[in-house]
């Protein structure tokens, strides 16, 4: 209960916050850029944080979302949720298929199978240039329609990322209460221990990196129409890391760590643009002042340190 309604003021803040602030660029422009990038760092968290298992090839799935729309869209002329479908059925077998084996290693050879991944897919949006319009990318995609309406502006994308997005927070957090969450915990905390308790590992980690690739397939969709282009630099090998970063410095386990660490990569080069050469140089100070003081991740560790300060408050009352 205490997830949920928690769920609802964060939902009813990211609402509201285009009525009271209108033209505000931070809302209605960086916020489209944070809403996609919480809706992937949420997704990855299914996968490391509930699962334990890494991926450093999340902005493939992403990539292929985007693709397959602008791909589906303007060489083919298919409709664009027909072709939002195709590509979400595509990255569904593709993930499926390729989730036993890689799923089968663990530790440093599962991060470097994920990366093999990412890099592949990557090369081929690059060097397949007939389809994907290689370096220089696809452009004019066709404006999306939502019951007839088209998304033409930056606050109907508000609407319709966040929409999503809280969809994609709803769904981890159900997730995490139910007995698929449990099954995941089990197997972070111990293979062995959870299969003796009769949980088929494979399975679970199979279905968990399904779910995680098409959550990030339809963000990528959506991104690919909101931005009206596609090209291979938004979907490389350092963006995965990124997104790795942003569920590490939220905290890993927590969907609210993972909006959390989403939101405050997205939003700090926005902040420091202004300090021009030492831009990098102090975002990367920053990262490491988080992570040396609070190892557990930004919203665990703040949040495990109220509930310390509020136990022993009521204990000395």
């Amino acid at each position: 209960m205490k997830r949920l309604s928690g769920f609802a003021i964060f939902a009813a803040v990211c609402l509201l916050l285009p009525v009271i602030f209108p033209d505000n660029y931070y809302v209605t422009v960086v916020g489209l850029t944070i809403f996609v990038n919480v809706t992937l760092a949420v997704s990855l968290n299914l996968l490391m944080g509930y699962a334990g298992q890494i991926s450093l090839g999340h902005a493939a799935f992403f990539g292929l979302g985007a693709y397959s729309s602008a791909i589906l869209t303007i060489k083919y002329g298919l409709n664009p949720w027909l072709a939002m479908i195709f590509g979400a059925a595509l990255v569904l077998c593709l993930s499926y298929v390729l989730s036993r084996p890689i799923l089968r290693l663990k530790g440093h050879y599962l991060a470097m199978a994920t990366l093999g991944l990412g890099i592949i897919v990557h090369i081929f949006f690059v060097q397949a240039d007939e389809l994907t319009g290689g370096p220089d990318g696809i452009s004019g995609l066709p404006t999306l329609s939502l019951f007839g309406v088209p998304i033409d502006s930056d606050i109907k994308w508000y609407f319709v990322l966040c929409s999503y997005m809280l969809l994609s927070v709803l769904f981890s957090l159900n997730i995490a209460d139910s007995r698929a969450g449990r099954a995941l915990s089990a197997v972070h905390g111990s293979e062995i221990a959870a299969q003796m308790m009769g949980i088929d590992t494979a399975k679970v980690k199979s279905y968990i990196f399904v779910f995680s690739a098409l959550m990030a397939t339809i963000a990528g969709s959506l991104f690919a129409h909101q931005q009206d282009f596609v090209s291979p630099e938004s979907f490389s090998f350092f963006f995965s890391i990124e997104l790795v970063t942003m569920v590490v410095l939220g905290g890993l386990g927590s969907t609210f760590g993972a909006v959390m660490g989403a939101f405050i990569l997205s939003i700090l080069p926005e902040v420091l643009i202004v300090f021009e050469d030492f831009e990098v140089l102090i975002f990367g100070l920053i990262l490491m002042v988080i992570m040396i003081f609070l190892p557990e991740g930004l919203f665990v560790s703040l949040k495990n340190r109220a509930a310390i300060m509020l136990s022993k408050r009521e204990s000395g009352s």
